[in-house]
């Protein structure tokens, strides 16, 4: 459903927040700053893993250019950034010295934040783990919550008291299932048990991390939680099955967990046998209280059924809907109809915040512009989506574009391009795009 073309911000509520994200590896330059290896640099090194190779060793050199990156954050009439902390710059083996280097980068970023006016708003985890790490067996290993709850101490301790806002894990689907069942992204394994036992120890690490600065006074936190809007292809039964099983793993395993204590029977029916002795004694921990739910929304996938497959035995099917530059399906309704089931079936009135909304699309530079119009009416329409939620009593309170500039992004390295800043990466010359404009303008208070 198209928006109305006179959609500004006092069509939101008086203190709904407008923002722009980015995550550490994707803009920072993990090169620089003494930063350690990850596993995303083993996997981009590795021959068919990511496009041409590329890596996130220069990305946008945000660890040298963040003051010139809120100054544009700060004219475009925003109130806040969302950024994440790269545990492997912090501390380089995962566990054990802290490099003082890269801790002070995060100070630095936050007094930026501050200075200009804006929020900080900061995600503890956003994938880039230590290879360290990684090679003790990464998000398989039973003792990850543990080292993730030292590692989210270390950053509360330097920046914590000045936080708008702190998220412990972003997009655990991606850590865990796109990771290690799917392989799509580092470590990039195909095993159901390595699936399953990541799929319980991220939501483990965040409850490890809620409970420890829960500890320490903070009233602030929360989880980053992706979301499709997952249909059945056909009308026929096992199609519908498909479906219910695939949102069942993408989507309510864990909002389920979170929010309720439990995952769903129609997940467990194949992981249950996969997970680690003793899943049941977590499920308290992880689904104590948090302060507000973040949600990642891009698009509508069709599932069918696929006898060829052992269980879950889907595949996905594009449908007849337009599509972005990822191939995803463009349903601003489907961002609609999540925000309305979170608020029915899951969280009530706890305050919500998409903080994740975009699309990637084949931008260029020409006479010193970028035309970007079909982003223009993705967001104008994804925010007509929110404006109706609202309006149907969905506690939304913020809004964050995904993302700030074109950056890493991940196995298509350089060639996908979310921002609203284009990013020449050989120059590394920031130029706002059309939708950039548009959202200066729709957010500029009267």
């Amino acid at each position: 459903m198209a928006t109305s073309p006179n959609l500004t911000r006092a069509a939101f509520p008086k203190d709904f927040r407008f923002g722009a994200a980015t995550a550490a590896y994707q803009v920072e330059g993990h090169s620089f700053g003494g930063a350690g290896t990850c596993h995303w640099d083993t996997f981009a090194a590795t021959p068919g893993n990511v496009l041409r190779a590329e890596d996130g060793a220069i990305a946008c050199d945000q660890y040298h250019r963040y003051e010139e990156d809120m100054d544009l954050l700060k004219a475009g009439n925003f109130d806040a950034y969302r950024f994440s902390t790269s545990w492997s710059r912090v501390m380089p083996e995962g566990r054990g010295p802290v490099n003082q280097e890269g801790l002070d980068y995060y100070d630095r970023l936050v007094d930026a934040i501050l200075e200009r006016g804006l929020e900080p708003h900061a995600t503890i985890y956003h994938w880039e783990l230590p290879s360290a790490l990684s090679d003790l067996g990464g998000w398989t290993h039973p003792d990850i919550a543990q080292w993730f709850g030292d590692f989210a101490e270390i950053i509360d301790d330097k920046i914590g008291d000045r936080l708008a806002s702190v998220a412990t894990i972003n997009e655990p689907w991606c850590v865990s299932y796109l990771s290690h069942m799917l392989g799509h992204h580092a470590p990039g394994l195909r095993n159901i048990r390595a699936a399953a036992r990541s799929m319980h120890h991220v939501l483990k690490a965040h409850g490890e991390a809620i409970t420890r600065l829960r500890a320490r006074g903070r009233d602030n936190l929360g989880i980053v939680i992706n979301f499709e809007h997952t249909q059945p292809a056909s009308d026929a039964p096992e199609d519908i099955a498909a479906a219910t099983r695939q949102d069942a793993i993408n989507n309510r395993w864990f909002i389920e967990a979170v929010a309720k204590g439990q995952y769903p029977t129609e997940a467990l029916e194949g992981l249950e046998a996969h997970l680690p002795n003793g899943w049941q004694d977590d499920m308290a921990a992880i689904s104590q209280p948090i302060d507000w739910l973040g949600v990642n929304y891009y698009f509508r996938q069709l599932v069918a059924h696929d006898a060829t497959e052992t269980w879950p035995s889907t595949k996905p099917v594009q449908g007849h809907l337009a599509t972005t530059q990822m191939g995803w399906e463009i349903l601003p309704d489907g961002l609609y109809a999540l925000l309305m089931r979170l608020k029915n079936d899951y969280v009530g009135d706890l305050p919500i915040m998409v903080t994740e909304n975009g699309m990637a699309w084949d931008d260029h530079v020409r006479n010193g512009i970028v035309e970007d119009s079909e982003r223009c009416a993705y967001i104008r329409d994804h925010m007509g989506a929110m404006q109706r939620a609202i309006n149907d009593g969905a506690n939304l309170t913020g809004f964050f574009y995904w993302s700030l500039l074109d950056n890493y992004e991940w196995a298509f390295g350089y060639e996908r391009r979310f921002g609203m800043i284009h990013v020449d990466f050989e120059t590394l010359k920031r130029t706002p795009k059309a939708s950039y404009h548009m959202l200066k303008d729709l957010l500029a208070r009267s």
